[in-house]
């Protein structure tokens, strides 16, 4: 009786689904969970993976940082728990994960926008400068059919990475209408919507049309300061970035303000490595590059404020860059 009992436990330990035990967390730079970016589309494929999979409730959760001091922190906290993986996204992350990683070596972490060479951290990247060549591409014919010639961009921290957006914006917008102007601003933060809409309104009444950021929660203020102006008439536009933030420029019925996104694939990048960890595949010390090629950055599929003519130039020279014909540079001015 009691080997036919045990016979039994063994096959129903046996029965329950690796996944079940599989454990994943994430956390937040200072933007917080629901920056309606950055933050908000690495937990989205989180979300996405446990659900797919079936993680029980308890077994996908973050935490916040409202400090730079909390990375550490937070990320041992993690460790210390057990976590089959610990994602972070943001390459302001790149110290804190590098010590975290170095103390618990039998830990698997996933630094998101940065490289960390340790053989129990995988990094993915983006190749934003391609996606934003598509915006700048999208918002200078969009220009161009209204009758303007003056775009901007706002990034956050002037940092090599933030550049690669200003810089595929530039030669995008240049591509096809080499006239036109281009303004530039940093914030100097990514988390200060307020900034965002002071730095908006300055371009706007410098005549800006359309303005794209890369400025993660400071870029909601110019999303804000976007729709403000529409409601009042004045006929402006906002470019989302990291994900598509078409929902987030709504003023009236399903009218946004925000002509369309550089979407750039965190959700995609959080599912694939936690599945891959969690079947056994763990790419430790790898660097996964998310392109045009492979459908890791881009615009959204659905784009009601581009016209179909649009839509179709922006297609050819996405498909011009992933072939590798068309090489986007990564420094702004080239």
């Amino acid at each position: 009786m009691k080997k036919a009992l045990l016979v039994l436990v063994v096959t129903a330990m046996i029965a329950v689904p690796a996944f079940a035990q599989f454990k994943v967390g994430l956390v937040t730079d200072v933007g917080g969970i629901d920056d309606r970016s950055f933050n908000q589309g690495t937990w989205e494929g989180i979300v996405r993976f446990a659900q797919d999979y079936k993680l029980p409730k308890g077994n996908y959760k973050y935490l916040q940082s409202s400090a730079e001091a909390d990375y550490v922190p937070n990320l041992s906290t993690f460790a210390d728990e057990g976590l089959n993986l610990i994602i972070a996204p943001g390459f302001l992350f790149e110290q804190a994960m590098t010590q975290v990683a170095k103390n618990y070596p039998t830990r698997k972490f996933l630094i998101i926008d940065t490289v960390v060479s340790l053989p129990n951290v995988v990094s993915a990247t983006f190749a934003e400068h391609e996606g934003s060549f598509l915006v700048g591409v999208a918002a200078a014919l969009k220009a161009k059919a209204d009758g303007k010639n003056i775009l901007g961009f706002i990034g956050g921290m002037q940092f090599p990475l933030i550049e690669k957006f200003q810089a595929g914006f530039e030669q995008g917008v240049k591509a096809v209408y080499p006239d036109c102007k281009i303004l530039v601003d940093y914030a100097g933060d990514f988390a200060a919507p307020d900034k965002g809409q002071a730095l908006a309104q300055k371009q706007y009444n410098a005549g800006a049309y359309i303005i794209y950021h890369a400025a993660g929660g400071t870029g909601n203020g110019l999303i804000k300061e976007a729709k403000e102006r529409q409601q009042k008439g004045d006929n402006r536009w906002a470019i989302g970035v990291d994900k598509d933030q078409y929902a987030d420029g709504i003023y009236s019925g399903n009218k946004s303000a925000v002509l369309t996104s550089m979407m750039k694939r965190v959700d995609v990048a959080a599912y694939e490595v936690s599945k891959m960890t969690m079947e056994g595949k763990f790419p430790g010390g790898q660097v996964l590059v998310f392109s045009l090629k492979n459908k890791g950055v881009g615009l959204p599929e659905n784009n009601p404020n581009l016209s179909a003519d649009i839509i179709a130039k922006v297609k050819e020279y996405e498909a011009l860059i992933a072939s590798g014909k068309l090489v986007v540079s990564e420094i702004p001015g080239k």
